[in-house]
This record gives C-alpha cells, sequence and structure tokens, in this order.
C-alpha cells in the first residue's frame, strides 16, 4: 500500500551505472580508474549521509538503514560500493592473466572472487532495500526492474566466472527478458537504447555460456532466452509476471501523460539504421528537432533554373540561416559517434593483445556504421546549404532595383565584381563535401550511389568553371575564359557519361534531395556553356582581332622608364645592344659633346674594382694579461 507519507524515491540504477562507467574509464576498459572514483564518491556520499564510522581510532558503528529514513543517496552509496568491489575484482582478474602474474595467478583469481562475492554482497542489499521501498509505493516498477536486472547481471557474470554456466545462463537470459521488457515499454528512446545496450552486453555471455554446454543452437540467442526465461523468471525474481503487468500500465500511464521524446526511424537503403546508446539519442533527438524546424528551408535547387521553382523565402538569407542550427546539431552527433568508434576500436585492440574476447564485435560494427551514416547526413546538409546560398546570391543579383527577376542572365560586367568569386568559393566547398561524401564506406558499398555522387562532383566543376570564367572577362583575358569553357565541356561530357550507367539515382529519390540533378539541369548548363564561349569569342574578336597579346608590344617597358622619360631622352636600341640581346650590326657613330669651357674631368672605369682594405693582424698575447685583457685595457 502506498505511504503517502514519505517522499517518491527515484532511482535509475541503470543509468546511473552506465554514466559513470563511460565517463570515468570503463569505455576503455580501465577498470583501476573507475574503481579509484567509486572509492572518492562513496566516501563523500558517506559523509554527505552522515554515515561515517567516527573520526580516530573509535570505530562507530552504524545503526541499521531503515525504510522510513531511506532517500535516493543511501541507494546511489550501496550501488557504488557494488561497483568498487565489482570494479577491484575485474582488474584482479585481468592481472591475473598476464605472464608476469603467472607465480601468483592463483592467489590473485581468489582475491579477485571474494571481491566479486563482496559485490554480490552490496547489491542484494539493495535490491532488498528497493523491494520494501516498492511494496510501499515509493519506488516505481521501472526502477526496481533496473536494480533487478542489475543484481542478475552481477549473479550471472560470477557464476560464469565459476565455471557455473548452466545457473549462469539461466540467470543472464531471465535479466536479458527484463531488459527487453523494458526496452519495449520505455517511454523515451534514449530509455529504449539503455535497455538496448546491457542487452548486447550480455548476448555473448549468453552464447558462450550456451556453448560450454553444449547446446546445438548456441548462435540463437533470443531463442534461448525466450525458453530459458519463460521457465524461471517467477523463480528467480519474486511476482515477475505482476511486476512486468503493472510495467505495462505504468507504460500506458506515462505516454498518455507526457510527450514521448521518440527519436524517428532512421533508415539506410530501406534498412532501419541501429541507435544502441544513450548518448547518440540524446544527440539525433536535437537533430531532428532541427529539421523539424527546418522545415519548408529544406530545399534546394543544383542551378539557375531551380530557383524559380523555390518560395521567395528559401531564397533569402533567412532560409540560409535556417541550416545553421541542424549543422550544429549535426556536428555534435558526428563528435559523440566518432569517439564511440574510436573507444570501441580501442577496446577490441586491448581486448586482442590481453588474449580475451571482447564480445561486442557487432556492436562495434553497428557504432562504425552509424558513424559513417551521421557523416553522410552532415555533408549532404552542407551541400544542400552551399547550393542554396549559390542560388540566393545569383537570384540577388538577377533583381532589378523593383525587385523583379530579369528573363537574362546579367553580364559579368554588368554585376559586382565580388559576385562570381563569391560563388566559385562555394561550388569549391560543395566539391569538398562531395568528395569526403565518395571516401563514405557506406557510399563505396552502394555503386548506384557512388555513381550519383561522381556525376554531381563532374556537374559541379563544370559550373565552377562557367563561373570562373565569368570573372576574366571583366579584365579582358579572352583566353584564359575560353580555356575554361573547354574544361567544363569535358566535365559535362563526364557528367553525361556517369548518370548514364545509373539504374537509379538515390540522391534524387531521396527525402528530401539534397542535390537533385535533371537532365533539364544538365542541358541548361551546355546551352550556357555554348552561348558564352560564341559571345566570349566575339568580345575577344571585337578588343582585339583575337590577338593573344592584348597590346600588340614585343616588350613592355618597366614603370621606371616612364618615369625617367619626363626627364631625360632614352635610347632603346642602344640599351639593347649594350645588354647583349641584339647584336651590333655597326659600329655606333659616337655623340658629339658639347664644348664648354670647363677642363674634363676624368671618368673613373666602372671595371675597377678596389681592393679590400687589409686589416692589421690581432697581437698574439699571452699570460696573464691575455687573459685580464678586458680588465687592462687591449693597448
Amino acid at each position: 500500500m502506498a505511504d503517502q507519507t514519505k517522499p517518491v524515491v527515484v532511482f535509475r540504477a541503470l543509468q546511473l551505472a552506465n554514466e559513470q562507467r563511460n565517463a570515468y574509464g570503463l569505455r576503455y576498459n580501465d577498470f583501476a580508474r573507475y574503481r579509484k572514483h567509486c572509492a572518492n564518491r562513496t566516501h563523500r556520499l558517506r559523509s554527505s549521509l552522515k554515515m561515517t564510522h567516527g573520526k580516530g581510532r573509535d570505530f562507530k558503528k552504524l545503526p541499521p538503514l531503515n525504510t522510513d529514513i531511506i532517500k535516493d543517496g543511501h541507494l546511489q552509496l550501496l550501488l557504488f560500493e557494488a561497483e568498487r568491489a565489482w570494479a577491484y575484482s575485474q582488474d584482479l582478474a585481468t592481472q591475473a592473466l598476464k605472464p608476469e602474474n603467472a607465480d601468483r595467478a592463483s592467489t590473485t583469481r581468489h582475491t579477485a572472487t571474494g571481491r566479486f562475492r563482496r559485490a554480490m554482497n552490496w547489491s542484494t542489499q539493495l535490491l532488498s532495500h528497493c523491494q520494501t521501498l516498492h511494496t510501499t509505493g515509493r519506488l516505481s516498477t521501472e526502477n526496481l526492474l533496473e536494480v533487478t536486472v542489475y543484481t542478475l547481471v552481477l549473479n550471472g557474470r560470477f557464476l560464469r566466472f565459476r565455471d557455473d554456466f548452466e545457473d549462469a545462463l539461466v540467470q543472464l537470459s531471465v535479466a536479458r527478458a527484463l531488459l527487453d521488457a523494458l526496452a519495449a515499454t520505455a517511454s523515451t528512446s534514449r530509455d529504449q537504447a539503455l535497455a538496448v545496450l546491457f542487452a548486447d552486453e550480455i548476448g555473448p555471455e549468453i552464447r558462450y555460456c550456451a556453448h560450454e554446454l553444449g547446446r546445438a543452437k548456441a548462435y540463437d540467442v533470443d531463442g534461448i532466452v525466450a525458453e530459458l526465461a519463460a521457465e524461471n523468471r517467477n523463480e528467480i525474481v519474486e511476482g515477475c509476471d505482476v511486476l512486468l503487468e503493472k510495467l505495462k500500465t505504468e507504460g500506458k500511464a506515462a505516454e498518455a501523460g507526457e510527450i514521448r521524446k521518440k527519436l524517428g526511424e532512421l533508415s539506410w537503403e530501406g534498412q532501419p539504421v541501429p541507435v544502441r546508446n544513450p548518448e547518440l539519442v540524446d544527440v539525433l533527438l536535437k537533430v531532428q528537432e532541427a529539421e523539424a524546424r527546418l522545415g519548408n528551408h529544406g530545399k534546394s535547387g543544383t542551378g539557375d533554373g531551380a530557383v524559380s521553382r523555390q518560395p521567395k523565402e528559401n531564397r533569402s538569407k533567412k532560409g540560409v540561416a535556417a541550416y545553421d542550427s541542424i549543422l550544429l546539431a549535426l556536428s555534435d552527433a558526428e563528435e559523440v559517434s566518432r569517439k564511440l568508434s574510436e573507444a570501441q576500436q580501442a577496446c577490441s585492440s586491448i581486448a586482442i593483445l590481453s588474449g580475451t574476447s571482447s564480445g561486442s564485435s557487432g556492436k562495434g560494427r553497428d557504432i562504425q556504421f552509424v558513424h559513417a551514416y551521421i557523416v553522410y547526413q552532415l555533408l549532404s546538409r552542407r551541400i544542400q546549404r552551399d547550393l542554396l546560398l549559390v542560388s540566393a546570391l545569383l537570384t540577388t543579383s538577377k533583381e532589378n532595383p523593383h525587385g523583379k527577376l530579369s528573363n537574362i542572365s546579367a553580364k559579368p560586367e554588368q554585376v559586382d565584381s565580388r559576385l562570381y568569386p563569391a560563388v566559385v568559393k562555394l561550388l569549391d566547398t560543395v566539391l569538398q563535401s562531395l568528395n569526403q561524401m565518395r571516401t563514405l564506406s557506406i557510399v563505396d558499398d552502394s555503386p548506384d550511389l557512388a555513381a550519383a555522387v561522381e556525376a554531381r562532383t563532374s556537374f559541379t566543376k563544370a559550373r565552377r568553371c562557367l563561373y570562373l570564367s565569368w570573372c576574366y572577362i571583366p579584365v579582358k583575358r579572352y583566353a584564359e575564359a575560353l580555356t575554361l569553357i573547354q574544361h567544363a565541356n569535358i566535365y559535362i561530357r563526364e557528367t553525361n557519361s556517369t548518370i548514364s550507367m545509373i539504374t537509379s539515382d538515390p540522391i534524387s529519390t531521396a527525402i528530401p534531395p539534397y542535390f537533385p540533378l535533371s537532365d533539364s539541369d544538365i542541358k541548361g548548363l551546355e546551352s550556357s556553356l555554348l552561348a558564352d564561349s560564341l559571345q566570349f569569342k566575339r568580345d575577344w574578336f571585337a578588343y582585339n582581332g583575337g590577338a593573344a597579346d592584348a597590346d600588340g608590344k614585343t616588350y613592355k617597358k618597366l614603370l621606371f622608364f616612364n618615369i625617367a622619360l619626363n626627364y631625360v631622352e632614352l635610347d632603346m636600341d642602344r640599351l639593347l645592344v649594350r645588354a647583349g640581346k641584339e647584336p651590333a650590326t655597326a659600329t655606333l657613330p659616337e655623340r658629339p659633346e658639347p664644348v664648354s669651357d670647363k677642363k674634363p674631368v676624368a671618368r673613373t672605369k666602372i671595371e675597377e674594382v678596389r681592393p679590400p682594405t687589409p686589416e692589421p693582424p690581432a697581437p698574439n698575447r699571452g699570460g696573464l694579461s691575455s687573459l685580464l685583457g678586458g680588465w687592462w685595457g687591449k693597448s
């Protein structure tokens, strides 16, 4: 019967254990660090709960802990005591496997068994207090089942450590069944991922115990759990069926009473993307919220023709800025998934070196796939934002002062000189994102997707060459502009060749398509290249008749000569002869010198080189005077 006078205790055993393990060393299997953290945490909890054993040498026995005064801090203290003993036992068991400790391996393993038994004692006390709180209505059924699962997992691992595989298989199977029930009735995606995470951890242990018992289908973990859990769950867990019914009732009430933070279904090529980590669920929920706020701003075009099909607000700066939040959320998700993937690889390497199995190869494969999937989504959104920004810039340049779009594209001479370099810079960013996307494993595994990415890379290179050629027109560099047009035509042929080999375009059929590419876009770019090439040739011919040298001069005078000729008369032919660039065909007549009354001054020969002045040799001093020369002077 519920006691309304006492406060309700909220204690999430699995969530607390998972957070502390990941934050303090167990992500990299550092049991010594985690044990030290648990010791410090228990000392702080004892001090805050006034449960110390006195000061000095006098031992003060604590009063028994009853239900009336119990709080969540007392339950945390019991949990951290169990975690501390369990971490110490795992550390000792790891040390016993090392070759340098072979002489005392038996003693170390015996000590590890004692510490493991102490962890079971603490967890049993924790479960007893939680059952009492649940009976009085101060603890929810979900919290009680989490503590029950924690105790069953510890008991099953201890029995497996003692090579009692039959009882260990039963304990772990019941724990796995309860975790499946918690995942099915979870009110949030984070709680569901937490239950799935612990279920994945004990799955390999169930398979190992079944294999040691000689079961024919030891690989079928779900079948073993369904068989053993239905037979033994009421014997191991008191009133297990009643607890599961209460769990379903409380789950329905929580679903009706509060908003469920459920993560939308993530799929890749028709298959669901596995998300089995609570940290990853948190950041993906932020991504989902940002995508919901993005709304209609997520549509973008590829070129000038796609601009007219978009609403005006999508082409505005607000539409471009709407991608900032989703790019920030995806960057956080990429960082979390990358750290999880690196931690999984480090744990696998440690397990291989120590000769033990990590038991989580499937989970490691899943987290690597999720990381690649998140990177792909990040790059696709970045491409979408850059293309939308390109469309917004080009649309702004085509608007007349009255705010209407012109039917013809503005000439390079009539627009701001900063426009086309900015567009080229954005297309460079798009190319960088496409090249990074092509190196992803999930893209490389899909031939159609890889070909679609390559086609968009060639198309973007062609657009880049077109806008870069327009940058040369204001400075009358027609040769460079026509060379870029030729390169763009080559990229267009590559695009057509690549698209012809694709059976279906995964990018254009995606929802939403971040880079739609149709035949009309390619043909429109081809017609633009043809028209611009013809126009550039006409402008070049009108400018200087198509000459490669714009000035038509054989040499270019330096700026110095433009200044000097204002004061002196310069004979360029004589300078060329003296420089040795042109052979002298005839002896040049000497220029008559002006008649002057003054006596001629002898000219100094330029070729005369003054010999260097020899330095006087340093006096060779010795003895005390040379040592004390700085004091007595050098004269």
